[in-house]
């Protein structure tokens, strides 16, 4: 059986001017592992079109296309013309899943939730010539999940080709996330066993790792067991984790001393009224000053999630955020457009309240403003994202957040990390048009490697003399 499985570009990546580097960053894993299910006799071929053109002028039996909101347009075309030339396509992912009657109508197949226990059960329906229009998972388990083709992946297309997901979903509820949607009929957060998840890392060559867990940090038994299996491994690893997870004793240290050097956190808000009306509640009362302290203090970089356009934000709050980021020596910050993604909380009470602007899907990529804010007009929401992200990363703004920094190794690591990010993005560009950006791994793994811990800490609950931002 010839399979081909397709990753087709998001919008906002397909730019023929300009490829930003974050889109070749690391492989993403799901079609990759989905592919662990199929034979030795299969003769399979995955593309991620991010990194490379898809070949439209084969004949595959089956086509497995994944669909992102921004991608979904792409999937349909592509979906739409294999059928025509006779392949079975099947579409799943996060969009199929919030809108499976529109995906239905470009499907031979389609998925709803993770695939873990519905693809197996569609590839003996295939084989025995009797698939369904339909797969909706209830079964969540890693259990019996099979090695991650990896033999699959263009290592040398990417920044860090170790990529490695060893949980599924996140045990949090924020309004505005896709995860309920997605793993609606089962359970929404579930791990892999830490033998598995050690033997994954242990298959990987190089040094540095890119863990693509929504919260890595979610399970703190499985986490803490993973950290002490990895300690002495010399990895050096970056990974996704809360405010609340930070602040836990013991456990960001173990994360420490097993090789983390970067943590995505999302901070989401410094309006504290936003926490509550999202359901962010893992973020409520706690200070955000201490997370950062914390970090710097252990010596981990930090990328700052933030997202404009909740209801009580007004005009300042761009302002007011790149402050606050700058003043702590955030390393990079990450700043989104909030957005009501089909099928989730936020969606349903935006439309309930009339203030959907369209459904455009190709704009909702949180660049762009597709419903109608509490306290500013669409077009202020847009300008005031895209002034956040040009002034925290001024030269002026990089300086200032080094100079937070108390030691010369610090300082510089911060330089070299935040310019490298943006200041150097024309070179990027033509790493990924010459397909050569895996050669900038190295300098990642050495700035990585400069770690400035300052002194340890145990940060437990802060109280309210530490005088940071709190988000309550």
């Amino acid at each position: 059986m010839r399979v081909k499985m397709i990753l087709p570009a998001l919008t906002e990546a397909t730019s023929p001017l300009f490829r930003p580097v974050k889109y070749s960053l690391f492989p993403p894993l799901g079609l990759a592992t989905l592919a662990g299910y199929l034979g030795n006799e299969d003769e399979v071929t995955l593309v991620d079109e991010h990194v490379e053109k898809v070949r439209t002028d084969d004949e595959p039996d089956l086509v497995v296309i994944q669909v992102y909101i921004t991608s979904a347009r792409r999937s349909y075309e592509l979906a739409d013309h294999y059928r025509a030339r006779g392949a079975h396509v099947c579409l799943g992912g996060l969009h199929v899943t919030s809108l499976p009657a529109e995906a239905a109508e470009h499907a031979d197949t389609i998925f709803t939730g993770p695939g873990e226990d519905t693809w197996p059960r569609f590839l003996a329906d295939y084989r025995a010539g009797r698939p369904l229009a339909r797969y909706d998972s209830r079964e969540r388990t890693l259990a019996a999940l099979p090695p991650v083709r990896r033999d699959l992946i263009r290592r040398g297309r990417y920044l860090v080709p170790n990529s490695i997901v060893v949980s599924r979903g996140c045990p949090h509820v924020c309004d505005f996330c896709y995860k309920e949607a997605f793993f609606e009929g089962g359970k929404s957060f579930y791990t892999q066993t830490v033998d598995a998840a050690l033997s994954e890392i242990d298959r990987l060559p190089g040094r540095h790792l890119y863990f693509l867990d929504d919260h890595l940090f979610g399970n703190a038994r499985f986490a803490s067991a993973l950290f002490d299996g990895m300690r002495g491994m010399g990895r050096l690893w970056q990974a996704a984790g809360t405010v609340k997870s930070v602040l836990a004793p013991d456990l960001l240290e173990k994360a420490v001393e097993s090789g983390l050097r970067s943590l995505f956190v999302g901070f989401e808000t410094v309006n504290a009224g936003n926490l509550a009306a999202q359901r962010k509640w893992q973020n409520i009362d706690r200070d955000y000053d201490a997370v950062v302290r914390r970090l710097r203090d252990l010596g981990v970089m930090v990328n700052a999630s933030f997202v404009f356009g909740m209801d009580s934000d007004d005009a300042s709050v761009f302002e007011r955020t790149v402050e606050w980021a700058v003043g702590q020596g955030v390393e990079t910050a990450t700043f989104h457009i909030m957005t009501p993604y089909p099928g989730t909380r936020l969606y349903e009470r935006m439309a309930a309240q009339g203030r959907l602007l369209h459904s455009d899907w190709d704009r909702y990529d949180t660049r762009h403003t597709v419903f109608q804010p509490a306290r500013m007009t669409p077009a202020e929401l847009e300008e005031g994202y895209w002034r956040a992200y040009r002034d925290f990363y001024r030269w002026k703004s990089i300086w200032k957040g080094a100079s937070v920094k108390p030691t010369l190794r610090g300082q510089a690591r911060h330089l070299a990390y935040a310019a490298g990010w943006k200041k150097f993005e024309p070179l990027w560009d033509l790493l990924i048009r010459a397909r050569r950006t895996n050669q900038a791994l190295p300098l990642l793994e050495a700035i990585l490697s400069r770690r400035s811990a300052i002194r340890p800490t145990h940060v437990g609950m802060p109280s309210a003399s530490d005088g940071g931002v709190r988000s309550r």
